[in-house]
């Protein structure tokens, strides 16, 4: 068995070389990631960063197709409200003077740092995140036997990190690292928080994909597609398609409504939505999905997707 395994990896290693040396943009594109070219310029940094994720050659004057169309925008859209937009904390109340404050999740409270946090006053269940980034979350379910040290090395790990060098997505650039603290949510029916992610292009929702068992550790997360009339995509993008059937929301259309009304006159914003007990509330907006890195399998949906964004 152990020869069978060995043998294995040493096939996918192999694999890996001869695919990394076809593009070795790759390596240049994974030293970014480590901190690496921090001082170049936004533009030269999203070429080589693109050609070493997507495997081609950006040229910025002639894109056509949807993550070609998002390094564009990263370096040609830089409305100053979208610091705010982006912003974990901050954007609450811009989406609640939008639609409404009974869409927002209930902020218990927001520190400098992870010291500043009285773990013996929050409920037994809550939602850990940073304001400046993508991924800084921890979640609690149970405070009694929640690892506080752990989540204080992820936290701190989180708010060093620095989003907007590793991926020039402008609107972080600017965003104060803090930490906020949430109530936690969860629907009785599924047992999960299921994301509905809604892609608006200039305030009209086109497309949308539903994200399960983000939280289950014995499943992958799943990515399941939509268009606006909740037809099922046979497309990938990041994650495999659930095995599951993936049911039509119950309030899919005020979903809708309320992502285009928060979209409205920008090129391409997602607005992520959660449904549970009956109830929408509201996730985050998100300006650059996957910062346009990670291709779209058939290929051919990177440019049918690409053709909704106007520029």
């Amino acid at each position: 068995c152990i020869f069978i395994i060995c043998k294995a990896l040493g096939k996918v290693i192999i694999m890996n070389v001869i695919e990394t040396l076809k593009n070795p943009y790759k390596i240049l594109a994974w030293l970014s990631t480590k901190g690496f070219f921090k001082n170049m310029d936004d533009e030269k940094y999203i070429k080589m960063q693109y050609r070493g994720f997507i495997g081609k050659k950006l040229d910025l004057n002639n894109v056509k197709t949807f993550n070609e169309k998002i390094q564009w925008l990263k370096i040609n859209d830089r409305n100053p409200l979208y610091t705010n937009m982006v912003d974990k904390y901050l954007v609450k109340q811009y989406v609640s003077d939008l639609i409404g404050d009974e869409y927002i999740i209930p902020t218990i409270g927001v520190y400098d740092s992870f010291e500043d946090i009285n773990f013996s006053t929050l409920p037994n269940q809550f939602v850990i995140k940073t304001t400046h980034d993508s991924g800084g979350v921890v979640v609690c379910k149970n405070k009694e036997i929640f690892d506080i040290d752990k989540a204080r090395k992820f936290i701190n790990s989180s708010i060093r990190r620095n989003y907007y060098k590793l991926w020039r997505e402008w609107p972080y650039k600017n965003v104060k690292p803090r930490i906020i603290v949430e109530k936690y949510i969860e629907d009785e029916q599924t047992k999960e928080l299921r994301d509905y992610k809604l892609f608006c292009f200039n305030g009209e929702m086109k497309l949308m994909f539903i994200a399960c068992d983000r939280q289950n550790n014995k499943s992958e997360t799943t990515f399941d597609f939509f268009d606006e009339n909740f037809r099922h995509i046979d497309v990938i993008n990041g994650h495999p398609t659930s095995k599951k059937i993936i049911e039509c929301p119950p309030k899919f259309q005020e979903m809708k409504r309320l992502a285009e009304k928060l979209s409205k006159n920008i090129p391409l914003l997602r607005v992520d939505l959660y449904q549970s007990n009956g109830k929408i509330y509201f996730g985050e907006l998100t300006f650059f999905h996957w910062s346009g890195y990670v291709p779209f399998k058939p290929e051919k949906y990177d440019e049918i997707f690409g053709n909704w964004i106007e520029i």
